[in-house]
């Protein structure tokens, strides 16, 4: 979404949403539970950090957790707060969040914002919300960058409009690759 709002005027905005929220009372794998569970702590300062200086930095905020998870594989999450906090030059105390269940009613108000509100529903996580319509996704193994991502958004846009349409996705292969470089293109998106 970021590519996109290069190209597009977008609306965008960053809630707070929570895998650990997401799933409870949902039997997951063990080593699912466990990244679930952790995963609450960054949620609490993403949602702590919203409180005290706005939704705004929950774009670089996201940014810099997601680099140091997904790029820099740091399973860490108390020290991807720290850092997260210094790159993007939030007040250190934030971390104190973390461990912090008082933030979890701030959570879960942001949380059930992501909702459908037509069926009250979740449709899951990521979810995006386009032209009135709530979705779950996209989840891609890349990041598509400039025309590409402008392109699949557009794609999308036309499918989220249907009104039809509530599904769609295929089986889960390949890893998470973010080296525009080593990603193998897709016809058609070149």
């Amino acid at each position: 979404m970021l590519e996109v709002e290069r190209e597009r005027a977008l609306d965008l905005r960053f809630r707070v949403m929570s895998l650990y929220l997401h799933n409870l009372g949902n039997e997951l794998s063990v080593w699912y539970r466990e990244l679930v569970d952790k995963s609450i702590g960054p949620v609490r300062v993403a949602a702590a950090a919203a409180e005290r200086h706005g939704d705004e930095v929950l774009r670089d905020l996201y940014t810099a957790f997601g680099t140091r998870i997904h790029q820099e594989k740091n399973e860490d999450f108390d020290e991807v707060v720290v850092k997260s906090l210094a790159a993007v030059g939030l007040p250190a105390d934030l971390a104190e969040a973390a461990h912090d269940p008082a933030y979890d009613a701030v959570v879960r108000r942001s949380h059930d914002a992501g909702k459908d509100p037509g069926a009250d529903a979740y449709v899951g996580t990521p979810t995006i919300h386009v032209d009135g319509t709530v979705w779950f996704g996209p989840v891609l193994n890349s990041v598509p960058r400039g025309k590409e991502a402008v392109q699949l958004f557009d794609s999308f846009r036309v499918l989220a409009n249907h009104p039809d349409l509530f599904e769609l996705k295929r089986v889960r292969t390949g890893s998470l690759v973010f080296d525009q470089a080593s990603r193998t293109r897709q016809p058609g998106l070149e």
